[in-house]
């Protein structure tokens, strides 16, 4: 198999991960986008009720929570090579945030993220309300999100099920009701969030009225330093961004390991180097994130750490893929 290859410049320290090639090949007959019918559209049309979601069932959908970067457009352009119409919804999701996580300092902005998104192509904004996606009421939709039933990759591997445990219970509900309200055809979901990526898709499958739409991950992109694009980078203070930088770092440390414990070994120790607290530094198998023993077959490096300063702080999540040795 060719060896691909992403290098990433970061002052002394080049990054490079190694990627597998990907080809899109749409599996459904192309859908009219509303671009072809309204060719001098700039801003998508935006869209806060479900039932007016109807004439653009059966398009391609990338779920957000807003704060657009180019993470999130690339999904849009990715969503833009099926045909149309491309749908994106913009919604901050109460239930996957616990007391004392960053809902409320999460940054919004719906007219910056119309405009983006419209220049990456989007049809359509579907940004609906918290009584919209909750109509039970904000107690009883984190009742009915913990009562979720999560597949095995939700609850077994130890990682953001373990240091967020409200956190896939939140996802799959939202998830869940984003998808029956849009209806689409493919939903694309970045890989920057692995374990999300690999826990929706396995409910998809598991959920008869959701086994038709088709889950297709889009690649993790990297600001130009090699952080992995977030929402929440914004508020790194400048003077801190190199700490952060130790994320990335220590994925490319691990690429010169040759045996998991190795590897894991290294990435803490460059994250501790960097002032950062480890959640975890692991190497997993890429699907069933479970524990690996050796690098004979593909698997997945998975970091999820954090910087603080003064009373404030940032989660970073980030992954690669690990070389084979055979």
């Amino acid at each position: 198999m060719r060896d691909l290859r992403l290098s990433l410049s970061i002052p002394g320290r080049p990054l490079e991960f190694p990627l597998a090639e990907r080809v899109f090949r749409p599996t459904h007959e192309p859908v009219r986008s509303v671009r072809t019918l309204c060719p001098r559209m700039t801003r998508p049309i935006v869209i806060h009720d479900p039932a007016d979601l109807a004439p653009y069932a059966h398009g391609m959908f990338v779920p957000t929570m807003g704060a657009l970067h180019d993470g999130h457009l690339s999904l849009i352009r990715q969503a833009r090579t099926h045909g149309g119409p491309v749908i994106a919804s913009v919604f901050v999701n109460p239930t996957q945030f616990a007391p004392g996580e960053d809902f409320d300092a999460y940054p919004r902005g719906l007219d910056r993220d119309l405009e983006l998104a419209g220049s990456a192509g989007c049809d359509v904004v579907y940004a609906p309300n918290a009584t919209t996606m909750y109509p039970e009421g904000p107690e009883a939709a984190v009742t009915a999100a913990a009562a979720c039933a999560l597949p095995e990759v939700a609850v077994r591997p130890r990682l953001e099920d373990a240091d967020r445990p409200r956190f896939f219970g939140g996802v799959c509900l939202v998830v869940t009701r984003l998808l029956q309200h849009v209806r689409p055809t493919v939903a694309i979901f970045g890989e920057k969030d692995w374990q999300q990526l690999q826990v929706v898709t396995a409910m998809a499958a598991a959920d008869p009225d959701l086994a038709s739409i088709r889950i297709e991950p889009g690649p993790l992109v990297r600001d130009p330093d090699g952080l992995a694009m977030s929402s929440r980078n914004t508020r790194i203070p400048a003077e801190l961004r190199d700490l952060a930088l130790g994320v990335p770092r220590a994925l490319q440390c691990a690429h010169a390991a040759q045996h998991p414990e190795t590897a894991e070994r290294l990435m803490r120790e460059t994250l501790e180097a960097h002032d950062l607290e480890v959640d975890y530094a692991v190497v997993r198998d890429p699907a069933t994130l479970r524990p690996v023993t050796d690098f004979a077959r593909p698997t997945r490096a998975l970091i999820a750490a954090r910087l603080r300063w003064d009373d404030d702080s940032v989660r970073l999540i980030d992954n690669a893929p690990m070389t084979v040795w055979r």
